[in-house]
């Protein structure tokens, strides 16, 4: 139409002559912001489109970002000690509620199946979500931002992500994936924390230990390893929590180099614990086996473990062998009832006792601990370590919310239980008793140290809940038989066969 045309017209030619120049005013401009913001404007025009990549992934495929989920929460502590200034840790957040929209908005079915979150293990984050929210309205009066960065790892990422993997992660192979891709950076971990002990911290890690964090990192001289986590207690938590997992694997019916290949991991997230000085991580190892001995339906192995637990026991408690070793010697700290800083913990919990003692539902979320200390220094519970997850829920929610947290967690690992015990592949059995292992032995882990809430150890358990409660679904014959291992199928169609036949004649 002409009255839409222009009164001029461009050339090619002269099109091409204009990026030159173009581009230099572009780059005087982006120099000139630089020089006015600082990094912030060279990391925007280098983040912007990387954003908007990673977004039409997100949407187009949202399992990717469950992928992507599980690699961010091994890496983003060191990520954040390397590259100060930048909230990396909410990048977690920001990446599940953006997996949730891309979910809300995909019009697949066959990729997004709403009904399977419509289950007990959902419905108890949902309730538990519900409760935490409700403790804003605690008349202790907490911080709304210590609120929101405590309970991030204590329900935000259970209540989250547990739908998302029922969602999009739920088939045989995604439980293999997420297997394979935790072992892997949990032995990556364990290798980084030899290197670390051995060659020393990096730059970014001694400056973090220079700014408070040697006084419990350094003890007698001696560096407890923290690998690229976020400190020594979750490092030696985890790696003893996937000790066990991989344990359990390599005793499991796979194939003879795989078995080869578990043990192997077993092996050095064992070395990976003992090297962070982490005593607690003891009671995560033991846990994990007893309940592996227990479900293992073998009275032979359950005996036999049973004894060579007692006799490891025995050494450390009542002998000196391996003191030479400081680890070993931390590690036998754990049994001694005089130790001080169990005796600290003790008279920690007596003040609490008798704060809490009037407060049923305790003194708010955020209110000890770290975020305690940053947003809630006025409140009486900030001046006070938890040193266990267990006193901190205690302190947060009050006997009541305790006890209704415990009997959610009680209910989880009784339900997992009996799901494994129920499973028929031995293959899908054996994944889900690794995972069921480890879940115990973070839960009573949890009871010395924060580990639930830290992580990788929050994903790895929250997601674990969510693969043990598929098993139903994913065993043989549920469903379409994904489950069921090549023999299986392969005698049910002989047996089809041969009755189809019989029928015939």
């Amino acid at each position: 139409m002409k009255f839409l045309s222009l009164p001029f017209t461009f050339s090619p030619v002269l099109g091409r002559r204009l990026v030159l120049p173009g581009a230099v005013l572009g780059a005087v401009g982006a120099a000139g912001l630089t020089y006015r913001m600082g990094l912030l404007v060279p990391g925007a025009l280098v983040g912007l489109p990387i954003a908007a990549m990673v977004l039409a992934v997100l949407f187009q495929k949202p399992r990717v970002g469950m992928v992507a989920f599980i690699v961010y929460c091994f890496l983003v502590m060191t990520i954040s000690r390397h590259l100060k200034g930048v909230p990396f840790g909410l990048g977690m957040d920001g990446l599940l509620v953006l997996l949730w929209v891309a979910v809300v908005f995909h019009r697949s079915r066959t990729v997004v199946d709403w009904s399977r979150i419509n289950n007990d293990l959902c419905w108890l984050g949902a309730i538990w979500f519900i409760i935490t929210i409700l403790e804003i309205a605690n008349p202790a009066g907490a911080s709304i931002l210590g609120w929101y960065y405590e309970m991030r790892g204590t329900t935000f990422y259970w209540s989250l992500s547990v739908p998302l993997v029922m969602m999009l992660f739920s088939r045989r192979q995604d439980l293999r994936l997420f297997l394979g891709l935790v072992l892997f950076f949990s032995v990556a971990g364990a290798l980084y924390g030899v290197k670390q002990k051995t060659f020393g911290p990096d730059a970014a890690e001694q400056l973090w230990l220079d700014t408070g964090a040697a006084k419990t990192h350094i003890l007698f001289g001696v560096l407890r390893v923290f690998s690229y986590y976020s400190e020594a207690a979750q490092f030696g938590a985890s790696q003893a929590h996937i000790a066990v997992v991989s344990l359990v694997l390599a005793l499991g019916p796979f194939r003879w180099w795989k078995r080869v290949l578990f043990g192997l991991s077993s092996a050095l997230c064992l070395d990976g614990m003992l090297i962070s000085g982490t005593r607690g991580a003891l009671f995560v190892l033991v846990a994990g086996v007893f309940m592996y001995l227990v479900l293992s339906k073998q009275v032979k192995v359950l005996i036999l473990g049973g004894l060579l637990a007692g006799g490891a026991f025995g050494v450390l408690k009542y002998t000196s062998i391996g003191n030479a070793n400081p680890s070993v010697a931390r590690m036998r700290t754990s049994l001694d009832p005089n130790d001080a800083s169990l005796l600290v913990r003790l008279r920690n919990q007596a003040k609490l006792r008798e704060y809490l003692a009037t407060r049923p539902l305790g003194g708010g979320v955020g209110t000890i601990g770290i975020w305690g200390e940053k947003y809630n220094a006025d409140k009486y519970l900030s001046t006070i370590a938890p040193d266990s997850y267990f006193v901190k829920i205690w302190a947060e929610y009050g006997i009541v919310g305790f006890l209704i947290w415990l009997g959610m967690m009680l209910y989880i690992l009784g339900k997992s239980c009996g799901i494994v015990w129920r499973t028929r592949d031995p293959r899908l059995r054996q994944m889900l008793l690794a995972l069921t292992a480890g879940y115990l032995g973070v839960l009573m882990g949890s009871y010395g140290n924060e580990v639930m809430n830290q992580m990788p150890s929050a994903m790895i358990v929250y997601m674990g809940w969510a693969f043990v409660f598929l098993g139903p679904k994913l065993d043989w014959p549920a469903g379409v038989g994904e489950g069921a291992a090549e023999t299986d199928k392969a005698n049910l169609l002989k047996k089809n066969v041969m009755l189809s036949g019989a029928q015939r004649n």
